[in-house]
């Protein structure tokens, strides 16, 4: 059987796949925010799902090992923009990449529990909103930030200053049925692939004018990034879970 891989096209997800293909597992380009639904449906048999699908998914998947998306003290490509400070965000509709994952969730918490703000909805970013959240790529582009949005908050470091803990936007989970020795050659792709393609951002030379990123950018950027959960990233994610429970639908 071809295993097949939700395929996060975002820099910091690159080291998970650098191995992947020559192994003979088959990549199909997913958004974070559809990698729960494509596992769900059987379109793939694992990828790196947003963390607060993998609570809601628990019957049906599990991890593999401990691989995962984790952030130390700030995310480099999950920002909020606004015109106004983020207290100031009562009753205000705030737009949200349709490929949001985690970060979605993520903001959501930080609003209603941290800053105590319920915004009028989440909307579309075609609504030109007063604010707007970014992730990824995107986020990427525009992480020096906006002239007409002079407040940026990365949401990994608004987490940061209020728990003293890494965030965890993504775990990677595969489908109950894929057998065990399928789940042992994903397994061990990724350790491989891992580092590999780590240490491969860490020497790279070369640009990436495609998002605006010298070389040295990169690696300030992949420095913060954690790819396997510890002590402190599970700690994260259990606080995650809580403080989501506690958000309901605020929004």
């Amino acid at each position: 059987m071809t295993i097949r891989v939700g395929h996060v096209s975002y820099l910091n997800h690159e080291p998970f796949y650098i191995d992947m293909e020559r192994r003979g597992l088959q990549l199909h380009n997913v958004v974070p925010s559809a990698i729960a639904a494509s596992l769900e449906n059987g379109e793939i048999d694992a990828g790196p799902m947003p963390i607060s699908d993998t609570f809601r998914l628990e019957s049906i998947s599990q991890p593999v090992a401990g691989f995962c998306l984790a952030v130390t003290n700030r995310s480099g490509s999950s920002f909020l923009f606004s015109k106004e400070p983020i207290s100031q965000l009562n009753g205000v509709p705030i737009g949200v990449a349709a490929e949001a994952g985690a970060s979605r969730d993520l903001l959501r918490v930080i609003l209603a529990l941290k800053h105590d703000v319920r915004p009028e909805a989440f909307v579309s970013l075609d609504d030109s909103p007063p604010a707007f959240l970014l992730t990824g790529n995107q986020a990427l582009r525009r992480r020096r930030g906006l002239r007409e949005y002079p407040n940026k908050y990365d949401l990994g470091e608004e987490w940061h200053t209020w728990t003293g803990l890494p965030f965890v936007f993504a775990r990677w989970m595969r489908r109950n049925d894929l057998s065990e020795k399928d789940a042992a050659l994903l397994e061990d792709t990724l350790y491989v692939g891992l580092e590999d393609g780590v240490d491969g951002l860490y020497h790279l030379s070369e640009p990436r004018e495609n998002l605006l990123m010298l070389a040295k950018d990169i690696l300030e950027y992949i420095q913060g990034v954690r790819y396997f959960i510890g002590f402190s990233e599970q700690k994260a994610i259990n606080l995650f879970r809580k403080y989501l429970e506690q958000a309901g639908d605020s929004v």
